[in-house]
């Protein structure tokens, strides 16, 4: 599958204020209100070269944003990862050892191995545990539309229409090769009242995926009632959402050899009408749609055994 380059037209802002923070955990800052309500956080850079989550939190930060009820939490997450940006190899950052939204189920961050970004998860886990609502920033390789990753469970589709932002939510199970910090503990557990959020706000360096990231921040505390939609509209986040609409994921496409290859560039959101369209190879096996009108999710650069190659979905009605 060949990668696309992309200019980088953000800047990745400088999160060293933002050190000691005051809670114990570098890089992480909590707010409290001091009155009843939940627990709201907002992450970024859970990869290191995605800037429009850092660019959103920074501008939280700077602007004094106060939670009017409970507490709200901004973090940077994957700091090395961050911190090693650069945007003449902008692909080379996303993670200095492995992939930090792959390790957050309990027998990794409780196992023996060790590596960057699981003692980021581990400094950080006692902080999420504690979170009642997750909005984790993100952004995609490929300019196509922004999606909200929303998970399998009700609670948290309800949640993305809330917010109303962006306008595709996908309901997937993440992926064979880890679990995301959106899954983590109650998160991804219908009993309990937590609930979190991927967004994926575009392209990773181009203008509109910070636009989006900054809208989404907001209109997130707006819809949790941590801020007044008076301070929203501030920031563009406010008005009527548009129309939103849901697609399920259910097949995820895991790589089982060193041998996979697309037979086009797909770039995502491509809808393929006829079931058994060829999509790719994985060594000697064929890879085809499973049924009419299926909808590719995300396909990945990343083409290495054990990893999600895409998935795929169809729109529910």
């Amino acid at each position: 599958m060949a990668q696309d380059t992309y200019p980088v037209k953000l800047t990745a802002p400088d999160i060293e204020p933002y050190r000691a923070g005051n809670t114990g955990i570098d890089y992480v800052t909590t707010w409290d209100s001091g009155r009843p309500g939940p627990h709201a956080m907002v992450n970024a850079v859970t990869h290191g070269n995605e800037l429009c989550g850092a660019i959103a939190v920074d501008l939280l930060l700077r602007e004094g944003i106060r939670p009017r009820r409970g507490r709200l939490t901004l973090g940077f997450a994957n700091v090395a990862a961050y911190h090693a940006f650069d945007p003449r190899t902008p692909t080379a950052s996303r993670f200095i050892d492995e992939d930090f939204n792959r390790v957050w189920d309990e027998a990794t961050l409780d196992g023996p191995r060790q590596s960057t970004e699981l003692a980021r998860a581990r400094q950080m886990r006692p902080l999420i545990d504690t979170v009642d609502y997750l909005l984790d920033i993100h952004s995609m390789q490929h300019a196509t539309e922004p999606l909200m990753m929303a998970g399998l469970l009700d609670k948290s589709v309800d949640l993305a229409r809330r917010v109303g932002v962006p306008t595709t939510i996908v309901r997937d199970a993440g992926h064979a090769s880890g679990r995301r910090v959106r899954d983590y503990g109650g998160f991804g557990d219908a009993s309990s009242p937590k609930a979190a959020l991927l967004a994926e706000c575009g392209q990773h360096w181009e203008q509109r995926a910070a636009d989006l990231a900054i809208e989404t921040a907001f209109r997130f505390l707006a819809a949790l009632g941590m801020i007044e939609a008076a301070t929203a509209a501030r920031y563009g986040a406010a008005g009527p959402s548009p129309q939103q609409r849901v697609i399920r994921v259910t097949d995820a496409v895991t790589i089982a050899s060193d041998r996979f290859e697309f037979v086009r560039d797909f770039k995502g959101m491509e809808v393929l009408p006829q079931a058994g369209t060829l999509l790719g190879r994985d060594g000697d096996h064929e890879v085809r749609t499973p049924y009419d009108d299926c909808v590719l999710i995300m396909p990945s650069p990343r083409l290495s055994r054990g990893q999600t190659a895409v998935r795929l979905g169809r729109y529910e009605a």
